[in-house]
């Protein structure tokens, strides 16, 4: 039995935070509000201090204008808590792969001063599980100079890799508040006419990665006749824990970790903190392991559905950023889409609607935004599905690409992209008559 924890304040234990160093903050779900406060709190005290996280579904104070100067945050994937502080410059962004965060910290290139973790209490061997998010967060741990976790009985305990000693721990705070929680984005016709064109891709026997959102959750919904589908993906959402129970998702045919539901974290509700709690189908790994293409590419029938804010005639898909302005990430986008590829009888999708803005903005579009990052390039594309289609790209002409998006294109755009297209020889011809 291990011995009782000694238990500080919040407070006393962000003390150990100087001027100018860089605090690692857990992601998700996971994030230990108590510990971010407190950091928040010492703002008088301090310059110059770097908030290093993925996104976080809690608090994001130290965002705020009146503590520019004190903190500034460094995103590798944007938070809907962080975004304004990013886009308004008061917060960096960095555009890298989910999989090679870590390498950052292990290789020494962004050493981590601090560390702050939410975790289970110990059990009888001294052991605290990182409970619904291994993510990164366990390197950020085992990397850090000081680590600070927050204890509260109310994280589930999760099987996996997410584990640390008590020993490896120089702070220990007590806590007992909810976990953050990520709410179901609502589903909308659109959704489900998207999410229907997806399902009927994605054979029996699967291995999916499943996303948060409208149009995830809604794939998930038109599942109900598959047999024997498995996840393998950087996350898990609300939407897979009745998949699970009624036993469409078992993991019977998968040809990695058999019978098993491989993720680096879980974003949803107590619902699905309540499911995966001492669940032996969850096993959490770290993200450079889940995200590593050559780990997905192991799958076989492996599928992979992403989104995008905007793609272009010959391909090439944007999705963190709007023009020059960053709104989300890279994530596991390509490290799944390029999995996929190399998967035997793999599918990976690109999934989208073909409008914005009421339908008064294509999506499909015949050159980027100025500035756009273009996350995905057109070498990587494979599907493109909208509610108008699917357009296979893999392998196709720029003008047989072109034609194929045309197809797929909201109805009130297709002649303006026809138009452009050809003017500039991507179609030696219109698809149909131009006016």
């Amino acid at each position: 039995m291990s011995s009782p924890l000694h238990f500080i304040t919040a407070d006393e234990a962000l003390t150990t935070v100087k001027s100018g160093q860089r605090v690692y903050v857990h992601n998700g779900c996971a994030e230990p509000v108590d510990l971010v406060n407190a950091l928040t709190r010492r703002a008088p005290e301090l310059r110059d201090v770097e908030v290093l996280h993925t996104a976080t579904m809690g608090t994001a104070d130290y965002t705020l204008p009146e503590y520019e100067g004190h903190f500034r945050h460094h995103a590798m994937f944007i938070g809907g808590n962080v975004r304004r502080a990013v886009q308004e410059g008061r917060a960096d962004y960095t555009p890298i792969f989910l999989g090679e965060i870590e390498a950052l910290f292990t290789s020494g290139a962004m050493p981590i001063d601090v560390c702050l973790l939410q975790c289970t209490p110990p059990d009888r061997h001294g052991y605290i599980s990182l409970g619904v998010s291994t993510d990164m967060s366990l390197t950020a741990a085992q990397c850090a100079r000081h680590l600070i976790v927050e204890i509260n009985p109310l994280m589930p305990r999760t099987f996996g890799e997410g584990y640390l000693h008590v020993s490896l721990v120089h702070a220990f705070v007590e806590a007992s508040h909810a976990l953050c929680e990520y709410q179901q984005h609502e589903i909308t016709s659109l959704h489900r006419a998207i999410a229907r064109r997806v399902a009927n891709l994605i054979p029996d026997g699967a291995t999916i990665q499943t996303g948060i959102g409208g149009l995830p959750e809604a794939v998930l919904g038109f599942l109900g006749d598959h047999r024997d589908l498995a996840i393998h993906s950087e996350l898990v959402p609300d939407g897979a824990v009745e998949m699970i129970q009624k036993g469409i998702i078992n993991g019977e045919r998968k040809t990695l970790h058999p019978g098993k539901v491989i993720s680096g974290f879980v974003l949803g509700t107590k619902k699905l903190f309540d499911f995966a709690e001492n669940n032996p189908i969850f096993d959490f790994h770290k993200q450079a392991y889940v995200n590593d293409p050559f780990v997905i590419a192991q799958n076989d029938r492996m599928v992979a559905i992403n989104s995008a804010i905007e793609v272009d005639l010959t391909g090439q898909v944007c999705s963190d950023s709007v023009g020059l302005t960053p709104y989300s990430g890279i994530g596991g986008q390509v490290d799944f889409l390029r999995g996929a590829a190399r998967s035997k009888g793999g599918v990976p999708i690109i999934a989208l609607p073909s409008s914005a803005k009421g339908g008064k903005v294509s999506r499909i579009v015949p050159t980027l935004k100025p500035g756009a990052g273009v996350v995905t390039s057109r070498g990587d594309v494979h599907y493109v599905v909208t509610e108008h289609g699917v357009a296979y790209l893999h392998g196709r002409t720029l003008r047989q690409r072109a034609e194929s998006l045309i197809k797929i294109a909201a109805p009130q755009f297709r002649e303006e992209l026809e138009r452009y297209a050809v003017e500039n020889k991507l179609l030696g011809q219109p698809v149909r008559p131009l006016k």
